[in-house]
């Protein structure tokens, strides 16, 4: 009891449990760098695995300019291994010891007790890993070169042996015929070192894409380390009712479990039901049913239910899609499955039924040649995704089966918004996956739309802009003219009162605009979606843009955090398109917490001008004309001067590439050489390239 009190609790902290990446986290171990190879100098050449045992290859670069590294002894490695002569088959094609090749081994069999760990604002984040690898440097080039010896070694003796070529000639030859071989030696030899190598062996490599440290997309992954739901409810996964922990204590007897009667495998009852934790009743629930409005979800699980704990679980095995839930792929097709139809494998389902899924949150209705085309996947299959979630309609194809749900999203704003997030992520997927075009991401009108779609393109949200100022515009010229009137009475009734003083009055227009020359800033360019000549502009916090009745305050707040998100970013990633710019501050707004600062209203043109306020610049690339790109890809920024080495060599990659759009590298590498004064080989060249241009890579 002493020491308990002499060792107080100094801090509680929430422990969730994300599911994100589940079965797909691994923990890479390095080993102790040199001095010549820092984390910030280390850039991965290529990157191969092979899934089923778990063995990874990364290739990376050594930064031969250290002063720390030995260039005598990187020229003696490279002349041991490939030689005087260069050609595609040499390992080191610099004459020089320039990468470094490492394997991976599992560090541990067992890794179901280990986890990845983030602190957040007093919470704590847990994602199990899958796997554990320790990556060892491997020598395959020192066998290349003793091989090469003893290849120069067997030509020496060849040309003073060639007497006895003729005796070498004749051989005896002894010929075996090999016998029916038992079970047992079957057994034996698949069993035998050499045969799990040869299967080893014949697994191919499947080549990676390696994203880096400071890359948009490593950190658009990095956000699914968070668990979905971690600011609604407490993680029922980690914390049970106090009836679940005593069934765990004291599990039924075998007795009585035999004493049940018996029901067929598919078939559940509402009451043994709802003796289940709250999240597999969700996950049998919406298995069953496949779409489900949040409001039959509740009256199903029973009075009494939490709707913030329903919430956090339905969101772990169902997707929202015009306001309704729709249960995710991988619960109705688990992994190790295939298709009854064709014999597909779950994860080709997963994506195709993600597709279908996708459509539907850009439109109410989806064409089934359409997405049979896209997916390539047999009638019967996209029949089954189809018949999930939406109805047949003769000539006019498959209609989301319910209404948009207006009353939830209107009333789970927050739930709205991570959702998209989780569908931008989705998207991305798919594109790469399927290679998708544009008239396959732009949804197709329909005559008779009877709902909003979940996703509002932008130029439905300029008409419902439109809409709303014309609405309201009547209404604040009343307003407007019903304060002058206010004004001028009591001018008048200050001139009658006071008759024998005379005040010098200014001549004042009343078509004379007002100075908001400090608000220029925030009411200027690209508002919500509404551009300056669309229309009158929408309010921005309860306010017409410029009519000087943002505080001051207010004002500095914004202009504050936006530049802190500006400075940080480029400081990343040292040269981004406005589009690219416009995608990582939506993914910053995703991430703050509702009411912050920046949801009052930011544009294109504030957006840009902190952009030149922070010490960036824009390029102004001349592309071609007939080029398909969007005008947000069209403007690059970049900073100027980010304090670090390649500061001289990004200004003089900037100016080439302000010149002409597509340069040739030995250009590149000519006009480095000719502005740094530094004579840089291809490696060089190639570093220069992706420190400077990480985002565009």
């Amino acid at each position: 009891m002493a020491n308990e009190e002499d060792d107080p609790i100094i801090q509680e902290i929430d422990v969730f449990l994300a599911r994100s990446l589940l079965e797909k986290l691994y923990l890479f171990q390095y080993p102790i760098r040199p001095a010549s190879m820092t984390y910030d100098d280390v850039t991965h050449l290529s990157a191969k695995i092979k899934p089923k045992q778990q063995k990874v290859e990364l290739e990376m670069a050594i930064d031969t300019l250290n002063p720390n590294y030995c260039r005598s002894k990187g020229e003696q490695i490279a002349l041991n291994v490939d030689g005087t002569c260069t050609d595609e088959t040499s390992t080191y094609s610099s004459k020089l010891m320039d990468k470094q090749t490492f394997c991976s081994s599992q560090a541990a069999s067992n890794v179901s007790r280990y986890a990845a760990a983030v602190y957040k604002k007093g919470e704590l984040h847990l994602t199990p890993l899958h796997g554990i690898l320790q990556l060892r440097p491997s020598f395959t080039y020192l066998d290349k070169a003793d091989a090469k010896h003893r290849e120069r070694e067997a030509a020496n003796e060849g040309g003073d042996s060639s007497q006895d070529e003729a005796e070498d000639d004749v051989k005896q030859i002894t010929v075996r015929f090999s016998r029916p071989e038992t079970e047992q030696a079957r057994q034996r030899r698949v069993q035998s070192y050499e045969f799990l190598q040869k299967r080893q062996a014949e697994e191919h490599w499947v080549h990676l894409h390696y994203y880096g440290l400071k890359d948009s997309r490593s950190e658009h992954e990095r956000q699914y380390l968070f668990s979905q739901g971690h600011g609604l409810a407490e993680n029922t996964e980690l914390i049970k009712s106090p009836s679940e922990y005593l069934m765990m204590l004291m599990p039924p007897s075998i007795e009585e479990e035999n004493d049940k009667p018996m029901a067929p495998s598919n078939v559940l009852s509402m009451a043994q039901l709802r003796t289940l934790p709250l999240a597999d009743q969700i996950k049998i629930l919406m298995k069953n049913v496949k779409v489900m409005p949040f409001a039959n979800l509740l009256s199903l699980l029973g009075s009494g239910t939490d709707p913030t704990a329903v919430l956090r679980c339905v969101q772990q095995v169902a997707l929202l899609v015009q306001g309704n839930w729709v249960v995710k792929s991988d619960v109705l097709y688990p992994k190790d499955t295939s298709s009854p139809h064709s014999g597909v494998p779950a994860e080709v389902l997963c994506r195709g039924r993600d597709f279908v899924m996708w459509k539907f949150t850009q439109d109410r209705w989806v064409v089934r040649k359409e997405v049979a085309a896209v997916t390539k996947l047999c009638p019967e299959d996209v029949k089954d995704f189809l018949e999930h979630m939406s109805v047949a309609r003769i000539n006019k194809g498959w209609e989301f089966m319910l209404p948009y749900d207006e009353d939830f999203v209107k009333k789970h704003p927050d739930i709205v918004q991570r959702q998209q997030m989780l569908w931008m992520g989705i998207q991305a997927k798919l594109e790469k996956v399927y290679n998708l075009l544009k008239e396959h991401l732009t949804p197709k009108k329909q005559e008779a739309q009877s709902a909003h779609p979940l996703l509002v393109s932008g130029e439905q949200r300029v008409n419902m802009a439109k809409a709303k100022v014309k609405q309201n515009y009547g209404q604040l010229e009343k307003e407007l003219q019903k304060q002058k009137a206010e004004m001028k009475s009591k001018d008048t009734s200050a001139k009658t009162d006071v008759p024998n003083i005379r005040i010098k009055e200014e001549p004042v227009s009343v078509e004379e605009p007002m100075d908001t020359s400090a608000h220029e800033g925030l009411n200027n360019g690209l508002v919500n979606g509404l551009h300056p000549g669309q229309g009158p502009p929408e309010p921005v916090n309860g306010h017409l843009p410029g009519d000087g009745h943002l505080p001051g305050g207010c004002i500095d707040r914004v202009a504050q955090e936006l530049k802190a998100f500006v400075s940080s970013t480029f400081k990343k990633q040292f040269v981004l398109t406005l589009s690219e710019l416009k995608r990582l501050f939506n993914l910053h707004l995703a991430s703050l917490p509702p009411g912050h600062t920046l949801f009052s209203g930011i544009s294109d043109k504030m957006l840009q001008d902190m952009v030149l306020d922070t010490g960036c610049k824009q390029i102004l690339v001349p592309f071609p004309p007939q080029t398909a790109a969007s005008p947000d890809e069209l403007k690059v920024y970049a900073l100027w001067e980010a304090g670090d080495t390649y500061d001289q060599h990004r200004q003089v990659l900037l100016e080439i590439f302000s010149k002409n759009y597509r340069v040739r590298r030995n250009v590149i590498q000519n006009q480095l050489s000719q502005e740094c004064g530094e004579d840089l080989n291809k490696q060089e060249v190639d570093r220069v390239l992706k420190v400077s241009f990480c985002s565009l890579w």
